[in-house]
């Protein structure tokens, strides 16, 4: 970093992390000195990334669209490729709308819409208590509630039929692809979080499925999923009676599936 005075660990610091395989060993050294408030921090903090452990649990924070966002261990990691779900929210999504975000994780997505829209109702919810414990951290300083249970069950039943967008970045990795995952995911992450059954798609055609009936009419379902899947999940939506579109981001390599119930 420009102007930033080199720490004298920092030649050491980069040569252990690149020798453990972080590829970006130099931008890590600089993240971990600078959450280091000593000499032992420094090296606890170290030993725990050598050792495999996600560099944004070694900090306790990821960055995402802008914002630092609080990430307990265990809890699923926000991707930058996840900006593009917030990017199709936000581009058909009005003001004064109802929403929703399903498999929050750690919240990382509802804090970023909550930025960038101005809605009437916003909450979060998943299945995992480590995650709501972690999303409600992220969410509380927005007053925004965030709801344990699986899928729609963990929200109020007057919603029902009333949401404009419901956002899900669900588990959409299939099973047997898991074990293929670099260890920082599969080894620190919940499995639930990643692993969308046989071919990928069990928890988001139950996504699907229940949007049909929490979307209002005119409301969009947003969700993420694999380039290879799109075909099988647009068919999906369209059998619940929603409309999809795809949006591809080559640079992020991120695909992003917006559906509308039709009213």
């Amino acid at each position: 970093m420009t102007g930033v005075p080199s720490h004298p660990d920092r030649p050491a610091l980069v040569h252990r992390l690149r020798a453990a395989g972080c590829v970006y060993a130099e931008d890590e050294a600089e993240l971990l000195i600078a959450a280091a408030d000593s000499a032992r921090t420094l090296t606890d903090l170290a030993d725990r990334r050598v050792a495999g452990l996600p560099l944004e649990h070694v900090l306790g924070w990821a960055e995402f669209c802008g914002e630092r966002i609080a990430v307990d261990p265990g809890v699923f990691v926000p991707r930058a490729r996840t900006a593009l779900l917030v990017d199709a929210a936000v581009a058909v999504t009005g003001p004064a709308a109802a929403v929703v975000e399903l498999c929050c994780g750690s919240g990382a997505a509802t804090v970023a819409l909550a930025r960038r829209l101005a809605p009437r109702w916003l909450a979060a919810a998943d299945v995992d208590p480590a995650a709501v414990a972690c999303a409600r951290r992220n969410l509380d300083p927005l007053a925004v509630p965030v709801f344990q249970g699986d899928l729609y069950d963990a929200l109020p039943a007057p919603w029902r039929g009333r949401l404009d967008l419901v956002l899900a970045n669900a588990p959409y990795v299939p099973t047997a692809a898991v074990a293929l995952m670099p260890p920082e995911a599969r080894l620190y992450e919940a499995p639930v979080a990643l692993d969308g059954g046989p071919d990928g798609l069990a928890v988001l055609r139950r996504v699907a499925e229940g949007a049909a009936d929490w979307l209002a009419p005119g409301g969009h379902l947003v969700v993420e999923a694999g380039q290879a899947q799109v075909d099988a999940l647009c068919a999906v939506l369209a059998a619940v009676g929603l409309r999809p579109t795809v949006t591809r981001d080559e640079d992020r390599d991120a695909t992003a599936v917006t559906a509308r119930r039709p009213g």
